[in-house]
């Protein structure tokens, strides 16, 4: 991974959509929602307190994160695409 985020910021790769729900029915290119799913691929130094002391994110390259629907800033890096999102906008590490 060429990127490095700075701050508060971690890198997630999203999970590819699913192509069925349960009852076994596919879903179309156009039906499908964003995942809320994805995989931390890098994170930042952390948040700076207001006293200047670093503190450490609570997520590590690996984790397997849920977010918010909205979150984040989308990229594409060699053809690979990636979301940017704060900490603060991951809800959950599965």
């Amino acid at each position: 991974m060429k990127i490095k985020p700075l701050g508060d910021r971690v890198v997630i790769k999203p999970a590819p959509p699913d192509e069925k729900v349960q009852g076994g029915i596919i879903i179309p290119d156009t039906a499908k929602e964003k995942p809320q799913k994805g995989e931390v691929v890098a994170v930042g130094s952390g948040k700076v307190s207001d006293n200047g002391e670093t503190i450490a994110l609570s997520v590590k390259v690996g984790d397997t994160v849920l977010y918010g629907k909205y979150a984040g800033t989308e990229i594409t890096i060699d053809g690979e695409d990636y979301l940017i999102v704060r900490e603060s906008d991951i809800l959950a590490v599965i």
